[in-house]
């Protein structure tokens, strides 16, 4: 599987909106910056056609350290999950 990265959404962005890639660029480390600050702040992204990031606060919890089987409290951590669109998960089933 190949990956798409950041730089390769630049390259395509600026060739397909016919803007400089520096241009290009700078829109998506907008859009990036604003995606983070929304999360950071605890409210949902949602990109219509695309799908939602949603913050997430796993609770703290024991468990058991793998190594010396003793048990270990698993501290409170934040996440992010990813759900699809309904239309873009139908595409990606076809």
């Amino acid at each position: 599987m190949q990956k798409l990265n950041k730089r390769d959404i630049i390259e395509q962005v600026s060739e397909k909106a016919h803007v400089s890639k520096k241009d290009a660029e700078n829109a998506i480390e907008v859009a990036f910056d604003l995606m983070e600050k929304a999360l950071l702040e605890g409210r949902e992204v949602n990109i219509t056609n695309f799908g939602a990031f949603t913050p997430k606060t796993r609770k703290q919890r024991d468990g058991t350290d793998p190594k010396k089987h003793t048990r270990i409290t698993i501290k409170q951590a934040r996440s992010v999950s990813f759900r699809l669109s309904k239309s873009f998960k139908a595409k990606l089933n076809k």
